[in-house]
Order: C-alpha cells, then sequence, then structure tokens
C-alpha cells in the first residue's frame, strides 16, 4: 500500500517552511510521496487569501517542481464552501483505495483537534503526523506520530508584510517562487 503525506494549507505563499516540513516527513517517516493541499476556506481562520488560487497552484508548483515525491492535491479547490478535512479525506480514502494517508498538521492544530469537524470519523480516515513548533503544547489525547523538523521562524504572513514593504524574500521562498511573484506583482502594495 502507497503511504502518502497530507500537508493542507493557505499557501499564501508557499515557503521554504512548508518544504523543509514535507521533506523532513516524507523522510523520517518513509512516505512515498508528499501533497500539497491548498485550502479553499480554512474554518479555523478567517478567509485571508491575498491571491488567486490559480496563482497559489502556480507557487506551489514552482516551490516543488523539483522534488519527484511532491505533488500538488486540488479537491479542496474545487469545492465550495469551507474545506473541512474529515469531508476532503472520505472522498480521497474513497477515490484512492491504494493509500494510506498520513496527515501531516503543525503543533498548534495539535492544541486545536478536539474542535476539528467530526475528528472520531476523520481518525479512521487518516493517521496524524504532529510536527513540532516553539511555544505549543504537544499533548493530545489522540495518537498523533510526532516528527522533529528544525525550527524556521518563517510564516506565509512574514512573506507578505515583507513585500509589501519592498524588503527582500530571497532564500525565505524558492527562487521560482520570488521569481513568479515579482513578475505578477503578487502581495505588492
Amino acid at each position: 500500500m502507497k503511504k502518502v503525506g497530507i500537508l493542507g494549507g493557505t499557501f499564501d505563499p508557499p515557503h521554504i517552511g512548508h518544504l523543509i516540513i514535507a521533506n523532513e516527513v516524507l523522510h523520517t517517516q518513509e512516505l512515498d510521496e508528499i501533497w500539497f493541499m491548498p485550502n479553499q476556506e480554512p474554518p479555523h481562520k478567517v478567509k485571508t487569501n491575498k491571491i488567486s488560487n490559480a496563482d497559489r497552484v502556480n507557487l506551489l508548483r514552482r516551490a516543488i517542481s523539483t522534488h519527484k515525491q511532491f505533488r500538488i492535491e486540488t479537491i479542496e479547490l474545487e469545492r465550495k464552501g469551507p474545506s473541512y478535512t474529515a469531508e476532503t479525506m472520505k472522498i480521497l480514502t474513497e477515490r484512492e483505495k491504494d493509500v494510506e494517508f498520513y496527515f501531516i498538521i503543525g503543533a498548534d492544530m495539535v492544541e486545536y483537534l478536539p474542535k476539528w469537524h467530526q475528528i472520531d470519523q476523520l481518525l479512521h480516515l487518516v493517521r496524524f503526523i504532529g510536527v513540532k513548533r516553539p511555544d505549543y503544547n504537544l499533548n493530545s489525547k489522540y495518537p498523533i506520530i510526532y516528527v522533529d523538523v528544525p525550527e524556521i521562524g518563517i510564516s506565509s504572513s512574514l512573506i507578505r508584510q515583507r513585500v509589501e514593504e519592498g524588503k527582500t524574500i530571497r532564500y525565505l521562498v524558492p527562487d521560482e517562487v520570488r521569481v513568479y511573484m515579482k513578475e505578477n506583482r503578487l502581495y505588492e502594495s
């Protein structure tokens, strides 16, 4: 059976922190692939996407282009309304019967798991992999595989802010992402 990690997020924009998490989980858990799954409307966040879904996918495509075990799954962008993981994973497990799914979450989401929509059903569909982050509690009543990842203090909001202020984002995002953002004037004020 194929082992696939799902890394969901807004990826607004994708950055090296996302890639480091995906690569560390891929190798430490001996997964076959990591699927990056951009959200339509994350139910736990106010909708903040600053660019179109097409641009987010294009940025992701550029970010992962050099890694043959990374791919993009757009199922949540194809649906309207909030992106509930349980509903998405029901569809994916029915569609991909030969895949065992691992859902990658940050420590902030480990704390939030009791509030997830249909969490008990979701536990039958995926195994959770929790990525450690500073200042978050990793204790949970749910079965979670923990992975140590180098701490990188980069966020999409930091990158957007730096672009708006005309500051450099070199080495915070892959060069292909930076070039696409510049050519398409994304996030500029």
